[in-house]
């Protein structure tokens, strides 16, 4: 295993303490520790965003808590969901009389904790809502059973904004489903990311394959081939997301090419290189990319495309000012 930890069991609590003491302006520990609070939350009475998940995935999703962005964040252990009581716990350290909203992937385990933390909030008389992140355009047929991938972070952004700009809970939670719906990513993995428990692969892979479509926790993808070179790749991979998206000349779309760990920037900047000019080809406006790291799979050699299409709505809440230790506008 090249990874540089102590004990693997207690991977989550020491990284979660090293990322509050960078970060102290940002993010304090609430009474759960395994949930991070927003330094920068506004004193006004707002509606509060929630985002949580396993852990793994960092910066997603402790990384986007902060100003005009999310104001806690749940944590679980590697690719597992954390615990109903965690959920609830970060409701009660934010929730300021108007209400919460909770955001995640579409993920089984984490429905059920999740709705388990809507259930106890309830019986303290605090409402309770959640948009799930269903981007993966892969993963299923049917949007509502897809999983969230990438495409988490400009959803996180959309609701974010919407709260601070004090809009009640149900058109929050309206405007980030409307972001949601408008969002199509895919990935390509060239190796599993690595377990610090086991300190072996998630999965097998042979060096020099590559599996087009995979999740960010190693689910299957559409087939395993040999690497090609980088073009082709982005070209295989773009042809299912504007097919799925159904993209048309004129439209304007936010782009974000995503690193899954252990792939360098520098072929991130090459695989964006290709998505530009066959947008562009295509007659598709391109606002704002994004390229980099933002929701990985620990040491995933890999990355996803995610495109999200906007209207000048979607386009002014993606563009309002944020403030946190991995996005700032």
């Amino acid at each position: 295993m090249r990874r540089l930890v102590n004990d693997g069991y207690e991977v989550v609590e020491e990284m979660l303490e090293g990322y509050c003491a960078a970060h102290k302006e940002y993010v304090r520990f609430a009474d759960n520790k395994r949930v991070l609070v927003s330094q920068k939350m506004s004193e006004e009475p707002k509606v509060r965003v929630i985002v949580g998940g396993g852990s793994g995935h960092e910066p997603l999703f402790i990384g986007y808590v902060g100003e005009n962005f999310a104001d806690a964040s749940v944590v679980g252990n590697i690719n597992t969901s954390p615990a109903p009581d965690a959920c609830y716990d970060a409701v009660k350290a934010v929730d300021s009389g108007k209400g919460c909203l909770f955001m995640y992937g579409n993920y089984a385990g984490d429905v059920m904790n999740f709705d388990m933390g809507v259930e106890l909030a309830a019986e303290d008389g605090i409402r309770v809502e959640t948009v799930l992140i269903t981007d993966d355009v892969y993963s299923a047929k049917n949007v509502p059973d897809r999983r969230g991938v990438a495409g988490d972070v400009p959803v996180f952004k959309v609701a974010g904004a919407a709260a601070a700009k004090g809009y009640d809970l149900d058109k929050v939670k309206a405007l980030a489903e409307k972001a949601n719906s408008n969002t199509y990513s895919m990935g390509v993995a060239l190796s599993s990311s690595t377990l610090p428990v086991t300190g072996k692969a998630i999965f097998e892979m042979d060096e020099g394959d590559m599996e087009v479509g995979m999740g960010i926790h190693g689910e299957p993808g559409i087939k395993r081939s040999k690497l090609e070179p980088a073009d082709k790749v982005v070209d295989q991979l773009l042809r299912y997301i504007l097919e799925d998206a159904q993209a048309k000349a004129g439209e304007e779309y936010h782009v974000m090419v995503n690193g899954l760990g252990g792939l360098p920037v520098m072929d991130l900047y090459v695989c964006y290189r290709r998505v530009a000019e066959v947008l562009t080809e295509k007659g598709i406006v391109l606002h704002r990319p994004l390229v980099g790291n933002y929701a990985t799979s620990m040491d995933m050699v890999g990355m996803s495309i995610t495109i999200v299409r906007l209207d000048e709505e979607l386009k002014e809440l993606l563009d309002m000012s944020c403030d946190t230790p991995y996005m700032k506008l």
